[in-house]
């Protein structure tokens, strides 16, 4: 088995931990990536579910780690590699000037990635004929695990500080939806004028495409380095099934959106990130996925994790197999089209713990 059909074995089924307590501490529920644990296979750091319906029954089993730091994954009983966890983040002990826990303000992703959700709230998310069927970003709100609104300037004293106690090289600002054309896209402008402002961070900002494609320039000129604008579901049906809110911004618009921002942001630095497993067949994603080629968008493709407390929790999982049938001819897909995730210079493809898809680059390369 070769170490991404390997890396897509485990966040397909998931894995069970013999000493929980390993490496950083896991989220339940709340913004993505949560129910996962970090892990480093080979170089790859990658997020595997742990506090799924699936990982519950995985046939994976992760021993504790031994005196070096090393533990021993098992499957049905078979030795199959070992693996390593990412240690707990240093500037996870400190608090902002205004006394807010930095952990609440921003989380370490993979092993050098900061992430942070800006607006904790969503239009879409209070609405049950209008929330996305597998988000959860309100439950980290609602557990008191972060706050509502994070200021520029709290999330430049978090950013600052990762760099310089956590060697932390790249940085992903997500934000609900709030009221307003902009979709988001203002109060990425004011984050990162004040973080570029505290230290050289490279920062993908994400958000719904706005209704007017000047936000594309004005997130660009404050510092924004890459864009991530994410589809999650490719096909009308589906779309309208899983995201009834979402869906109302057509397929049309957001590829209006991301023409237009390729011209700003250059190819390979717009993004977008699409959960198989939902709906659409391995077919009509890699269909969607070269016409996101074409223009210079990197398709970054991640299986579908089920999430304790959404509508979709017992939504099953998608199966490697099928997984691979999508990865694999999208790894060559990409570097044909002259894209791959080492060159993103900020953001999810570029860190892509959550899926095997940068692992598939690297063997066609090798």
């Amino acid at each position: 088995m070769s170490e991404a059909d390997f890396i897509n074995e485990l966040q397909t089924h998931g894995m069970r931990l013999v000493d929980p307590t390993a490496g950083m501490e896991s989220r339940r529920g709340g913004a993505g990536p949560t129910d996962h644990k970090a892990v480093i296979v080979g170089d790859a750091t990658v997020m595997v579910p742990v506090h799924t319906a699936p990982a519950f029954d995985s046939p994976y089993l992760v021993q504790a780690p031994d005196g070096d730091g090393f533990a021993q994954v098992t499957k049905s009983g078979q030795p199959m590699a070992k693996i390593r966890f990412p240690s707990r983040p240093k500037f996870y002990d400190l608090k902002t000037a205004d006394g807010v826990e930095y952990n609440k303000i921003a989380t370490l992703h993979s092993k050098d990635v900061l992430a942070t959700t800006v607006l904790q709230t969503c239009i879409r998310y209070e609405s049950r004929k209008k929330t996305c069927q597998f988000c959860s970003i309100g439950q980290s709100l609602a557990a008191g695990r972060t706050i509502a609104h994070k200021t520029p300037q709290q999330l430049a004293e978090v950013a600052k500080a990762a760099v310089e106690l956590d060697g932390v090289k790249h940085m992903v600002m997500t934000t609900g939806t709030p009221a307003g054309k902009d979709r988001g896209a203002s109060v990425m402008v004011d984050s990162a004028r004040a973080i570029k402002a505290a230290v050289n961070l490279p920062i993908q900002g994400q958000y719904e495409p706005p209704e007017d494609n000047i936000w594309h320039e004005r997130v660009f000129e404050a510092g924004i380095d890459a864009l991530g604008m994410h589809l999650e579901a490719v096909t009308p049906e589906v779309r309208a099934r899983v995201m009834p809110g979402k869906a109302q911004v057509s397929l049309e618009k957001y590829f209006d959106s991301f023409k237009a921002a390729v011209k700003i942001f250059g190819r390979g630095q717009v993004s977008t990130y699409i959960l198989a497993g939902l709906g659409d067949t391995p077919e009509a994603i890699l269909e969607t996925s070269q016409e996101l080629c074409k223009i210079g968008v990197y398709p970054f493709v991640v299986p579908f994790i089920p999430v304790s407390g959404t509508p979709m929790e017992s939504h099953p999982a998608p199966d490697a197999a099928f997984m691979a049938r999508i990865l694999k001819p999208l790894s060559g897909m990409i570097l044909r089209a002259g894209m791959n995730a080492e060159s993103v210079k900020a953001g999810c493809a570029k860190c892509g713990a959550c899926s095997a898809l940068s692992v598939y680059e690297k063997l066609r390369v090798s």
